[in-house]
């Protein structure tokens, strides 16, 4: 196994690359010949940094949590802090085309964007859900990065920091845009994943897995489909308007109106039975989404 490097500051991956002092010591824009002619071994690496990288012509893998993706084609790359990353030994170079922006949380921390950021929920996706951009769409992000790197290698002033995070939001926004386009091109893609998700949750209770695993969750379902569940969740609401949480919620509330409706068991036992610890939560649930317990329910006409 190998060690395990972490990387806490932007200045750390300057001097790891040999490159001369960063210009801004929270941001900074590292061309991808730089960081594809490093060695990285057989280390995993963990940053302290958010990361969004373009990467094209690159030979070889890059490997996140369980998944690996190549990157020759070209596709937009995000990462945030604590997350960890290994480089296959026979990573290399086709072209020199491509970018990486490393900025520091404490960058946005007071600002507008560092409040908002968890909200791009693409940066907790699996890299085999990279974003895969024309090349209009290439050069438009380009451009904005180009703009960051002009800002921070001026004399700083007040204004500069404002301004790398507006191109920095800026880039973020446009994402969001493309990984909308993205879902919606795949959209047949998309519902054969909706129908696999919805097989999984039947056979889940067919096999009776609540037993002995509980009621479904998100990750749970997430993993079985080799996706993350940020990925899966923005998968559904795009296509259903729904989340994958509302999704499982659904699937249970009509297995219980049914086993409500067509047996005699009590609520408790129909709670166990759907994979609830406790029959409150049950009930919490079930009236928080219709309106009534599952006793009155049962009396409804």
């Amino acid at each position: 196994m190998g060690n395990i490097i972490e990387i806490e500051t932007v200045t750390q991956i300057h001097d790891a690359l040999g490159l001369e002092k960063p210009k801004h010591p929270l941001i900074t824009v590292i061309p991808m010949r730089a960081l594809s002619n490093y060695n990285y071994g057989d280390a995993t690496y963990v940053l302290d940094l958010y990361q969004i990288s373009l990467k094209r012509g690159i030979q070889g893998s890059i490997t996140y949590g369980r998944n690996k993706y190549d990157f020759q084609e070209g596709t937009m790359i995000f990462s945030k802090p604590f997350q960890s990353m290994t480089y296959d030994e026979n990573e290399g170079v086709e072209s020199e085309e491509g970018w990486s922006l490393f900025f520091h949380p404490d960058l946005i921390r007071k600002s507008a964007l560092g409040q908002q950021i968890d909200n791009y929920s693409f940066f907790s996706y699996d890299v085999h859900e990279a974003l895969h951009l024309s090349e209009i769409e290439r050069r438009s992000l380009t451009e904005l990065v180009l703009k960051i790197e002009d800002e921070y290698n001026q004399n700083i002033d007040r204004h500069s920091q404002e301004l790398i995070i507006a191109n920095i939001e800026m880039i973020l926004r446009y994402c969001t845009r493309y990984f909308d386009r993205q879902f919606y091109t795949r959209t047949n893609l998309n519902k054969d994943a909706i129908s696999q998700f919805e097989q999984l949750l039947k056979e889940y209770y067919q096999s009776e897995k609540q037993l002995d695993l509980g009621v479904p969750n998100v990750k749970y379902c997430a993993t079985e489909l080799n996706m993350s569940s940020h990925y899966l969740s923005d998968l559904l609401r795009k296509e259903t308007g729904k989340s994958a949480q509302e999704h499982i919620y659904n699937f249970l509330l009509n297995r219980a109106k049914t086993m409500l409706l067509g047996s005699q068991n009590s609520v408790s036992q129909i709670a166990y039975d759907l994979g609830f610890e406790y029959p409150q939560h049950f009930s919490k649930l079930f009236k928080s989404k219709t309106g009534m317990s599952p006793a009155q329910y049962r009396t409804v006409d």
